[in-house]
């Protein structure tokens, strides 16, 4: 397993990190993702380790908590081993004060979730969402509060615009706060716009990309063709309209070409698409999923090898958009503002 800098900061994480999205099962909406329970979690946690995967990454919104206690469960006696990754700021009770990113929040949910991962600290906490009715001034003082308690280590967010996570940068630095170094961000290859602001932005501020979702919601794991009808086990049966939007034929595009380079590497169409991710600039890991030891393995493949330039460039080509303006104008000045990729 490759090792790399989370952003500017010291720490190094794996190039894949396992999301726990799939443990617990609780609801609806997570249920679809799936229902793995303290047993499966261990043997599927003992694989990761086995291949050097070392990072996990949860929410306290996922399946209501469980996915925490699960993850917690499945790490027991071995906490030194692994890195967590848990997020917060989603409404997580009935409570006025049960969402976002104020001082009382904040403190309120991160006991609550070392008390789930049966942990003392976490190892990356991550703002799941921009809370634009708290100051980032509170925010970011609670958030160094309790990085100097040592409850958390580092720290980043999820789901920000460009001005919001630049805004909260300056703060940082205009009083002294600990510094965001991660972006848990959606990308994939039918989701680039990541690349239009975030990735800039990643460049020029050491903020690293922790990849959610890089197989566009389910869309390019190799069973979603033209003509063929969903996997019955698909999330996108009971998710779809809450995931990425993309148009079919656009997906069926990128689809025909990650054929054409599994045909060439007798790599996977995941294992393809993930490897993709990896020799993107920002990118520090990448967040894979899975619901059983097979699919766990099949994806800890997309590591150790690296495509072609030619491949990557008719992947490149396959997945090209019309990028929203201003960013198509800035294409005509790259002389002295390059595009990142």
């Amino acid at each position: 397993m490759e090792y790399r800098h989370l952003g500017a900061s010291g720490l190094k994480v794996p190039a894949l990190s396992f999301g726990a999205g799939t443990f617990g099962g609780k609801g609806e909406f997570f249920s679809a993702w799936g229902t793995t329970d303290v047993k499966e979690a261990t043997r599927l946690i003992d694989v990761c380790l086995d291949a050097g995967l070392t990072m996990f990454d949860t929410a306290d919104i996922y399946s209501n908590g469980e996915s925490e206690t699960v993850l917690g469960g499945a790490i027991k006696g071995r906490r030194d081993k692994v890195l967590i990754s848990t997020k917060a700021t989603f409404r997580f009770g009935d409570d006025p004060n049960d969402v976002g990113s104020s001082r009382f929040h904040l403190i309120r949910t991160i006991d609550a979730s070392l008390k789930r991962l049966g942990t003392d600290y976490i190892d990356l906490f991550q703002l799941h969402g921009f809370d634009a009715k708290t100051p980032v001034e509170e925010t970011l003082s609670t958030l160094d509060d309790l990085v100097r308690a040592g409850k958390i280590r580092y720290l980043g967010v999820s789901n920000f615009s460009g001005w919001h996570l630049m805004k909260s940068l300056s703060a940082a630095d205009r009083h002294g706060y600990s510094r965001y170094v991660a972006n848990q961000a959606y990308y994939s290859l039918i989701g680039r716009d990541y690349e239009w602001e975030l990735m800039p932005l990643g460049l020029d501020q050491g903020i690293g990309a922790m990849v959610w979702s890089p197989l566009g919601w389910g869309r390019l794991t190799g069973k979603i063709r033209r003509g063929q009808p969903l996997p019955k086990t698909s999330r996108l049966h009971a998710t779809a309209d809450a995931g990425p939007p993309v148009s079919d034929d656009y997906v069926y595009k990128v689809v025909d070409a990650l054929d054409e380079v599994a045909a060439e590497t007798g790599k996977t169409v995941p294992q393809i698409a993930l490897n993709w991710l990896l020799q993107r600039p920002t990118v520090s890991s990448v967040i894979i999923g899975a619901r059983n030891e097979e699919q766990l393995k099949q994806n800890l493949g997309a590591v150790g090898w690296a495509l072609t330039k030619e491949q990557v460039a008719k992947l490149d080509a396959a997945s090209d958009v019309t990028l929203a303006y201003p960013y198509w104008h800035q294409r005509f000045f790259t002389e002295r503002n390059p595009a990142p990729v």
